[in-house]
């Protein structure tokens, strides 16, 4: 009965499809019709892109079972301040119903992972900074994506970092690229300070983007520096060098060893580390009166020997491709999680910054500035990856195009019929870009290696159409009749063909990762096939009536 049922429906859907196919073959109207229907399908599928209902980026964002909390403490501070701050953000952590415990690293860096490694956090060590290691329960206990934790949790812990006046990110663990962060701008120039000044103006603009956060940069604060010139007149007057003033200070201020020291439960001798006391070396004051043994034997205060001047520290020089940078860094987070949309906000505003008369601010996009005679920003970071794995997968697939038209010329003999063969590629669009936005996924690398694999089935249910017809013509079929037949006959491989597709990717739907992939091979397999079935045997009509005609 289940098969008499299934040849009854499908019967019914071949006398249909045989109906409206002799009708588009009986009218050229018709015809036009449906070649400006197919038209505003893959407009209105590349509209969904333009009104950013589908956003691009490289890759979506994977669920982790942990992340990270980055802060960075005004330099100068005292670790204990910068515990404090610590403390209080897990005190917050703790709220989260999804964290099961976290650790605090303050002053050095959290163990060496992915981020550490392609963000440089394994370098980070001081008095300002702090790294907490945030984990979730498990991924099946739980129905919030780590993404979604992240964004929920920033706004708090960024208003508790607010109260010390520190620079908190939340980050992410990230599924790749391997980029410094999200959102890089490096700022280039002849002259560091107007670099840095340069920098301090896109970073206003980044903080004032709406979707851009974790807004940093990688410049340190202003540090006063207190340096004591020995005045060597004074010095040598009282029988005291230089050098023994130096080493008396580096012996208070970071110690020094002095000797060894042998102990009954010890194998080996033991350092001697000698190091004066922290109230003692808490301040300019305390120095001052630290007294220094002459060679004839006399106390001589330390103030009576050098001269304090105050200074600001240098700051650290990046550099990149032998050339001076500064880098801005952001993340995005809200509605358009990709940074293409945030680099396509902020390029107007940078564009208007204000520089020094006779300059301006030149932005790169995708080659490096060779030369540092003039102030530019190069945006680097995840779009920089998403340009050229986009750009490198647009180039693997025209080769397959071309690999794809050489090999059908070769079978058929012919120039025309493998552009009719290929004709439905594009269509399978019209079925990915909705699918897309129906699904809420972004259209990432992923999407697009599922997008190219599908071209190939694509064209095998083409060719398994035209083929037939080939056969059918040299049978001495009528035109017509052998486009109708092909159409309804072959259209049962094509159908199991797409049920194959559909099914197989269906496993790798719900991976964060692959997601694009499954929906470009199942939305775009079926749209290129119900689509196929028809704009294959019309095209393959008018080539077939146009070169009998130029025969005739």
């Amino acid at each position: 009965n289940s098969q008499k049922e299934e040849s009854r429906i499908l019967g019914t859907l071949n006398r249909l499809y045989e109906r409206n196919l002799r009708g588009l073959l009986e009218s050229g109207r018709k015809r036009m019709k449906l070649y400006g229907l197919v038209i505003l399908l893959l407009l209105g599928s590349f509209l969904l892109i333009i009104l950013k209902v589908v956003t691009v980026k490289m890759l979506p964002f994977d669920n982790k079972s942990e992340l990270q909390v980055i802060i960075d403490m005004p330099e100068g501070v005292t670790l204990e301040e910068t515990a404090a701050l610590s403390r209080e953000i897990g005190e917050y952590l703790k709220t989260v119903p999804e964290v099961i415990n976290y650790q605090l690293y303050i002053g050095t860096a959290a163990p060496f992972n992915f981020n550490g490694l392609v963000r440089h956090y394994f370098l980070r060590e001081g008095s300002n900074v702090s790294d907490i290691q945030v984990n979730f329960v498990p991924k099946g206990e739980r129905s919030a994506q780590s993404h979604d934790i992240a964004k929920r949790i920033r706004p708090g812990i960024k208003e508790i970092g607010d109260k010390y006046n520190a620079r908190i990110k939340v980050v992410e663990i990230p599924p790749g690229p391997p980029v410094l962060s999200t959102l890089v701008a490096e700022i280039y120039g002849p002259d560091l300070n107007r670099q840095v000044e340069v920098a301090k103006e896109v970073m206003k603009i980044f903080e004032s983007t709406d979707g851009v956060v974790d807004v940093d940069w990688y410049v340190e604060d202003d540090q006063k520096k207190i340096v004591l010139d020995v005045d060597k007149e004074k010095a040598a007057y009282s029988g005291i060098s230089t050098d023994s003033v130096s080493r008396t200070l580096q012996m208070i201020l970071a110690g020094m060893t002095v000797g060894l020291v042998h102990m009954e439960k010890e194998k080996e001798a033991v350092e001697l580390f000698l190091r004066a006391p922290i109230p003692e070396r808490a301040g300019i004051d305390s120095l001052k009166e630290v007294t220094i043994m002459s060679s004839n034997g006399n106390s001589v205060n330390l103030s009576e020997l050098v001269k304090v001047r105050e200074t600001t520290e240098d700051k650290t020089i990046h550099g990149k491709n032998l050339k001076r940078v500064v880098y801005v860094i952001g993340d995005v987070a809200g509605k358009e999680e990709s940074p293409v949309y945030a680099i396509l906000k902020m390029k107007e505003k940078i564009k208007e910054l204000k520089l020094p008369q006779g300059y301006k601010l030149r932005q790169y996009f995708k080659d490096q500035p060779k030369l540092e005679d003039e102030y530019s920003m190069k945006w680097d970071g995840e779009w920089h990856i998403t340009y050229e794995v986009f750009r490198d997968l647009g180039i693997a697939f025209a080769g397959v195009l071309v690999l794809i038209y050489v090999m059908v010329v070769g079978w058929f003999r012919s120039f025309i019929i493998p552009l009719v063969i290929m004709a439905p590629i594009p269509l399978s669009l019209i079925g990915i870009l909705p699918g897309h936005a129906s699904t809420g996924a972004f259209f990432t690398a992923t999407s697009m290696i599922g997008f190219i694999a599908g071209a190939g089935i694509v064209v095998r249910n083409s060719i398994i159409l035209v083929d037939f017809m080939e056969l059918k013509l040299s049978e001495g079929k009528p035109l017509k009749e052998a486009i109708v037949e092909a159409g309804v006959i072959r259209f049962r491989p094509m159908l199991l063909t797409a049920s194959a597709v559909v099914v197989g990717s269906s496993v790798i739907l719900f991976d964060p990762i692959f997601q694009g992939m499954a929906i470009s091979l199942m939305a775009g397999e079926v749209a290129a096939t119900l689509l196929s079935r028809t704009m294959v045997p019309v095209l393959y009509y008018e080539y077939k009536k146009r070169t009998r005609t130029q025969n005739s």
